[in-house]
């Protein structure tokens, strides 16, 4: 079997590369030659060198492959350039999943996120089937992604087996650029969380996202998307574990939504027009937070089979990881 991960330099899809390998798949990766490739160091896999944009290198990536796994993306709560965040992530997915068709491939399984799903906010867990419409999307990220989703649906309505599946929080080892979560927990192990918003997240080990990935592919039904998700936790929930396996206290000061609010506008404005720099507090990251980010994974676990690993060693990995030397290396 030859399959194809996009995004296999990221936290998803290395954690997902590495168990197609594992599967004794011949794994082949588009990866841009400015990427950081650390996390696929020791990897054996092909090297396609290209971009989701060019649709001649996404043409020689997918020649021959059996199976694709699109879990490339630009992620990111605040850009400087927002024209490329809607291009990679939307032009790009139409790019991969056109090439996959054209070449024959038996089914690709998209990379999407629980951004994209109906919410109610309220600490009410969300399901795929919660009704959502591009005007809830809040920020660009989602946006995007929300607008790649229909790509894909699309193709899944015309016949083309595609299968989505939308990680909730992902935690976990090898979260290099990081990951605004991983940059979270990264900043408590640093003393740098001085306070929290009253808000929820819903938390699982990367190493179960790729393992729904590949269960997706095995079994998921196309046109249908699939939450990769496990325990609904509120942040302060988090950072209290996040202290009992570090010993450094769990910030207490819970700061009002009204008065954070400001403060990322005003960040964020000036990262936008006279740093371009990422800002102190993202605005979107702010109005999302107002939200309780609680989903329910039932769907994955019972037609899937998802794996439901305690959160906790999630958590333990991340922390291990982020307090380890780190590897400097291209490929």
């Amino acid at each position: 079997m030859k399959v194809l991960v996009t995004g296999a330099t990221g936290f998803i899809g290395s954690t997902l590369a590495k168990k197609v390998a594992a599967r004794g798949d011949d794994l082949v990766v588009l990866v841009r030659r400015d990427s950081d490739c650390r996390n696929l160091l020791g990897l054996k896999a092909e090297v396609i060198y290209g971009d989701l944009l060019d649709i001649w290198s996404v043409a020689r990536a997918v020649k021959g492959c059996d199976q694709v796994y699109h879990a490339a993306a630009e992620y990111s709560l605040w850009v400087p350039d927002k024209h490329r965040m809607y291009s990679v992530n939307v032009d790009g997915t139409k790019n991969i999943i056109e090439a996959a068709r054209r070449a024959g491939v038996e089914r690709v399984v998209y990379t999407s996120t629980v951004g994209t799903l109906g919410n109610p906010g309220d600490g009410t867990p969300g399901t795929e089937k919660a009704p959502v419409t591009f005007a809830d999307m809040v920020g660009d990220y989602k946006k995007s992604k929300f607008m790649a989703e229909q790509v894909a649906l699309d193709y899944a309505r015309g016949g083309f087996p595609v299968v989505i599946v939308n990680p909730s929080t992902p935690v976990g080892a090898h979260d290099i650029k990081p990951t605004p979560t991983g940059a979270m927990i990264r900043d408590f192990i640093n003393r740098r969380m001085f306070a929290y918003l009253d808000t929820g997240l819903n938390i699982v080990d990367v190493e179960d996202v790729a393992e729904g990935h590949i269960l997706a592919m095995e079994k998921g039904r196309p046109g249908e998307k699939y939450i990769l998700g496990n325990r609904d936790m509120k942040l302060r929930e988090i950072f209290e574990l996040l202290s009992g396996m570090t010993g450094i206290p769990a910030p207490r000061v819970k700061l009002p939504y009204n008065f954070v609010y400001p403060i990322a506008y005003f960040s964020t404005m000036v990262s936008d027009h006279i740093t371009r720099r990422p800002p102190l507090a993202p605005l979107d990251a702010v109005k999302m937070a107002r939200k309780f980010m609680y989903f329910s994974p039932e769907k994955a676990v019972s037609e899937l089979g998802m794996p439901q690993n305690p959160v906790e060693g999630a958590l333990e990995k991340a922390v291990k990881w982020l307090r380890g030397p780190k590897i400097i290396g291209k490929m």
